[in-house]
This record gives C-alpha cells, structure tokens and sequence, in this order.
C-alpha cells in the first residue's frame, strides 16, 4: 500500500491558486464562449445555460462547505485558520458578482438583439402585443398558470414561508387599494408578497406566443405573471416587482454509511437536500435598497450570502429556450465516427487479436453496448462485471447487462451510490438490476467508487475488458471528450480482476501490477514518472511530459511539477477546470497551462511521459486532486501498444496546437487567448478529421 500524502505540508518556497477561485476562473472561460459570435447563436445560448448550471453547483456544494466550516468551528479553530473561510466567501461572491454583471450584459445587450434580427422576440413584460396574442396569453394563465400559483403575503417576524432551493420567486412591493394617493403616498405603508414561479407544476419556463408578421414571440413565465398581478392580488396596487432565488446545502455527508444505511440515506436524500441551509441569496440588482433589507431580514439572510444579479434568475433554463428554426442557428448534427475494423464479426475475436481504442463523441460507443450484448450471447462467458458511476435515464448500458443476465450469465455491478445528485437514480437503477438477478455491489463506506471497467471472464478464452476515461453512459459519451479501450492483454485483465475481488471483498491477493489504484500505487508510481523525467533532464537528455486532466488540485503533485521544471523538465498541462498550479513564476516557468472550452466537454485524463524516447502513456478515471488520489477507487490503466500509443500522442499535439477555443491560463487565473502565426486550428474539429481521414471515413 502506497504513502498516504494527505497530510504533507505545502512547501514554503511554491504558492498556489485557491482552488475554488480558480474552477471560477474555468466556469467564466465558459462564459466567453457566449461571448464568441462566430459561434452559432443557439450554441452561444447553451454555454450562457451551461455556465448558469455549473455556478448553481458550485454553490450547492463547494460554497456550502466553506459555510459549514463558519457554521461548525469557531474563527480560531486551526482549520478555519488555514482556509480562511469568510474571505474566501467574500472574494467567491465578489468575482460571481462580476460575472453575472458581464453575463446579464451580454444576454440583454447582445444575446436579445441578435435573436431579434432573425425574427425570435423575447417579449418584455410591458411589451404591447396582438389581440391575438393577449387572448392567447388570458388563456393561458387562467387555464394553466393561476390555480398552480401560491402566493403568500409576508409579515415580518410572523409570517416566514420557506423558499424551495434553486427555484425563482416573484418578490412584490404593494400597497392596499384606497389607501394611496396616485398609487401610493408617504402614510402608505407598503406589504410584501412573493410568487413562485410554478415549473415544478410541468409549466415551462417559456411560453411561446402565437406568431404575427412572421416572427416568433417567447415571453418569459415570469414576465406573463407580473403582467396579471392585478389577478392574483385583486386588493392591492403593485408598485414593484424583482426576483429572488435561495440555493441550499446539498453537500450531505454520509462518505462513511455502510450499505443499508446508505441506502436508506439515498431514499430520502431530496428532501435533505430540499432543506439544506441557505448558502445563497440572488436577487436583481435594480430591487430598491429598502425592499431588499425587508426581504433579507424576512428570510434571515446573511449580508454574506448576498449575490446581486439581473431580472432574470436560473438561466439554466435556456437549455430548453425554444428555436423555431431548429436546427437552423445551432450548430451542425454531430454524427459519430465509425471503426471500421470493428464493424463485421465478432468484437470478442478481434480485441483477442489486438487492442483497440476508441475516442468519443468522435466515434461510436455502440461498440461497448455491441460488447455488453456479445458478451450475453457467448456461451463461453461466464461472469461479466462492470462498474456504474453516472447511469443514463433509459440506460442502454443498463438494459444490456439485464439482457445478460435473463440469458443466463452471471452479471456483478457495483453501482455507487454516493455519486453526487445521480444517488437516487443509481438506486433505482440498482434495485432493477437486483430483480433481474443481478449481483450488486454498493459503496465503499470512506471510499467513493469512480473507476469506469468492464470486465468478461471467460475461463477457456482469454479474458476481456473495457476500461475508459468516462462514465458508461451513452448520452454523454456524445457530449464528452473521453477514451475507451478494448483488450485482452492479460497484464490488464489479471489486474481487473484483482480490482473486482477487491469491491467485493476489500482485500487483494496480489498487488496491481499494471493499473493505478489510490491507495495501492497510484501516486507512488506518477512521482515515481516524474522523477525519472527529472533525472534525465539533470543528466543533459529530454525531459518532457504532457498531463491531460478535469482538475490539478493535489499539492503533492504540484509540488513534483514545480520540481520538474526547476530540474529543466518541460511540462505541457492541459487542465480543463481546477488548476491550482500557479504559472509564469520562476520555479513554473517550463510549464505550460492550457485550457480548452469548445462544443464538447474534454473530459479525459490522459499521462504521457517521454522517459527519454521510451515513453509511458497512462489513462483513466482519476484526476490529481486529493479526492481522487485518496479517498477514491479509481482505475488508470497503461497503453502498450506503440500504434496506439502514438495516436493519443497526435490527438493531446492537436490539442496542444489549439489557438482557436484553447487559453494559456496566467498567473492572475485569467484565460488568455493564444496568438500564433500558424494556421487556425480548432482542436476538436481537427481531431474528427484526422481520425476520419485514418479510418478511411467519408465525409457527409
């Protein structure tokens, strides 16, 4: 078993990113997208969602655990001490703040107008409309809208109705009816209200609007409630209305639950959520001060927990926000690349022969279903076991190994259920595996299971296996950048089957051999890469290393990389999110990081080393952040195969040769673009070309 580093002081001489400072850094370079005109308008849309999606998360969980240190432990605590939780809340805000002031701009000052030059009108609450259109709008609210509104009217330090997580209110000034003056007067006293948007009835967020002289109106759920206020609150004059928007704790800790109790944890685990503290309060900027603080206190919201915003809350809507010329304005349908040599015959006979490698969302994942649905149809198959982290609703890859095991194969699954907001449905999903027959295993009390391996025993055949960078998923196996591998290489499936053994007993007989498990020799074996990267540089040859991954977060690591290039090692890091590396300073000076954000997620992670012209490729699951290094069973597992190995080499080349969605990431966090006299290359549609230029593929 390996050293555990958990503990290992930072060292004095190196600084680092904070690491939530910097996946804010990663979550705006999503943001620029929007920004790109060149980019479709539709696509443009989506990354506003995408961003506005992944800022709901980030809030739910990173910035609840900064909450609970301030909630749990007293300001002079050593852990408080070390992370310095209200400032960095303080700076979190701050620079959300900034964010969404650039987001609110772009969206009313260039998304609208540009929606409006191809005859799509975002109708304003005020807006004048058809007779048609008005007609069309009375219905709908009173047909629809109205008997699933709950308004309530708020007296303070009396009446507090609890605000539901990451659902957007209508917050109203008003005043009695006969006691004003021209609407109101300095002896009126004004009552608050607030409204709830009803999208948890099966109400859109959008209402699309009957046409009139060939354009397209969408009006806004909100904006048709604030026009029929009169309705709802037929004894007062409204004098204004804002939306607010509370998000809650949805960071539970139940990491150490044995099985029942985790289960029974999981069961009820959206109404814990649904409960969870207040970690943030959005509201529109333009709310007048004093509106703000009745509603502040009403609720009992820290000044803290305060993030200003536009009109408009939960943009994570715009990934349903209609297209009437769809697929006009978005881009091209991405059609998967096929593999020829994998397309007549059986898959087993030919990953016998030789590995293979697959990249996705540029080739089909049908393969690992075709390998699942074989692997229930071969007689010499006796056992096929398989790991699930993230199951797709309607799961193929689910409907496959059940398909298995009513012919007969014995099918073992560990489904990990404290994969965070997928708990409930791996449960289900579980419990319809189970009555199918199959063998579930569930979480690792501690531990969180996120390796990606398939494994088909065949005992008087050699063994077969899957392992992949991302999840078994195949809706998202269209969407992520990732890598999945077939082979029969007994190295690897000797090691595979040592890993199941270990889920299903917690103990090993011998140790891995050929793939990286935390906690046996995950980490030992990376330092182990860069040391000898680093020993060849000091000895006068090349040292270089090119490291793929979501999130660069361990100080370990990062301390081994600032080594390496203070030894004159030159290290290539492309790092889509976290990256606690700090570039551009003299000890960092050889390393290069990179980030890219296009139309689909990179999501692999990939660990090449040159190890002076004998070099070593790994990929896996795991990321160099201490969740995956050390409390995570993962699975990084070698490519042999010198073809393969030198493809994955051409692909992180051509994405190191980005200049089109790639950004140097700077000591100041920031994403600057990369200016270059070469041609313009955009990586992930040069990596489509080049595997469909090797494969032979035409283009449609």
């Amino acid at each position: 078993m390996q050293h555990n580093y958990t503990n290992l002081p930072f060292m004095a001489n190196y600084s680092y990113f904070n690491r939530d400072l910097s996946w804010l850094s990663f979550n705006y370079r999503v943001l620029q997208q929007a920004f790109e005109k060149e980019i479709p308008l539709y696509e443009r849309i989506k990354f506003l969602a995408i961003y506005s999606n992944n800022l709901e998360e980030f809030y739910r969980v990173r910035v609840s655990y900064y909450q609970e240190l301030l909630r749990t432990l007293p300001s002079n605590n050593p852990k408080n001490i070390e992370v310095q939780p209200r400032q960095i809340l303080q700076q979190i805000n701050a620079v959300v703040s900034r964010h969404q002031a650039e987001f609110n701009q772009l969206f009313y000052n260039d998304i609208i107008p540009e929606l409006k030059k191809n005859n799509i009108i975002l109708v304003s609450r005020n807006e004048i409309l058809s007779e048609k259109q008005e007609e069309f709008l009375q219905q709908r609210f009173e047909q629809q809208i109205l008997t699933a509104i709950q308004p309530v009217l708020l007296v303070k330090n009396r009446i507090r109705p609890f605000l539901k997580t990451g659902h957007v209110y209508i917050a109203l000034r008003m005043y009695v009816k006969g006691r004003t003056f021209m609407g109101k007067s300095k002896t009126s006293r004004p009552q608050y209200a607030i409204v709830k948007l009803p999208t948890d009835h099966n109400i859109s967020r959008f209402i699309e609007l009957p046409e009139n002289n060939g354009r397209h109106y969408i009006m806004l759920l909100e904006d048709l409630i604030i026009r029929k206020l009169y309705a709802i609150f037929p004894g007062y004059l409204v004098d204004t209305a804002h939306s607010i928007k509370v998000t809650r704790d949805a960071d539970l800790d139940f990491e150490d639950f044995e099985t029942n109790a985790l289960i029974e944890t999981v069961e009820d685990i959206s109404k814990a959520r649904a409960l969870g503290e207040t970690n943030r309060f959005q509201y529109d900027i333009d709310m007048p001060a004093a509106m703000l603080r009745f509603f502040t206190e009403a609720f009992d919201i820290h000044p803290d927990k305060l993030v200003s915003g536009g009109r408009t809350h939960n943009f994570r809507d715009l990934f349903s926000f209609p297209n009437p010329y769809s697929p006009h304005l978005e881009d091209p349908r991405h059609k998967p690349l096929t593999y020829p040599a994998l397309d007549e015959g059986s898959l087993f006979e030919k990953i016998e022969q030789r590995d293979f490698l697959l990249h996705f969302p540029y080739q089909s994942f049908n393969y690992f279903l075709d390998f699942l649905a074989e692997a229930g149809k071969d007689p010499e198959v006796t056992e096929i076991c398989t790991t699930q982290y993230r199951v797709a609703s309607n799961s193929a890859v689910v409907d496959a190994l059940i398909d298995a095991a009513l012919k007969g194969r014995k099918v073992n699954v560990f489904v990990e259920l404290k994969a965070r907001f997928d708990e409930e449905s791996n449960l289900a999903y579980a419990k319809e595996m189970r009555k199918a027959g199959i063998n579930i295993m569930y979480s690792i009390p501690g531990l969180k299971v996120h390796s990606k391996v398939a494994l088909i025993k065949r005992p008087a055949k050699k063994n077969l296996a899957f392992l992949g960078t991302g999840n078994f998923n195949e809706k998202t196996a269209r969407l992520y950048g990732d890598h999945g591998f077939f082979t029969s290489d007994a190295r690897i499936t000797s090691d595979l089957s040592e890993l199941f053994c270990y889920f299903n007993s917690r103990k090993i007989n011998h140790p891995f051999a050929h793939i990286l498990v935390p906690n046996f020799n995950m980490a030992d074996t990376y330092l182990a890469l860069i040391a000898a990267e680093i020993a060849h540089a000091k000895q006068g040859n090349k040292g270089y290393m090119i490291i793929k991954l979501n999130g660069l977060e361990d100080p370990v690591m990062i301390d081994k990389l600032y080594e390496a290039s203070e030894a004159g090692v030159q290290v290539d890091l492309l790092v889509r999110g976290v990256c606690r590396l700090v570039p551009e300073q003299e000890y960092s000076k050889n390393i290069r990081c990179i980030r890219i954000v296009d139309r689909f997620l990179e999501h692999a992670r990939v660990f090449f080393f040159h190890n002076n012209g004998q070099s070593k490729l790994y990929m896996g699951s795991a990321d160099w952040m201490k969740r995956n290094l050390y409390r995570r069973v993962e699975c990084v597992f070698p490519i042999y195969d010198e073809t393969l190995k030198q493809e994955v080499l051409d692909i992180l080349n051509i994405q190191l040769s980005d200049n089109v969605s790639a950004r140097l990431i700077n000591k100041k966090m920031e994403n600057v673009p990369i200016v270059n006299d070469g041609p313009a290359v955009r990586s992930q549609t040069k990596i489509y070309s080049y595997l469909r230029e090797k494969y032979n593929q035409e283009d449609e």
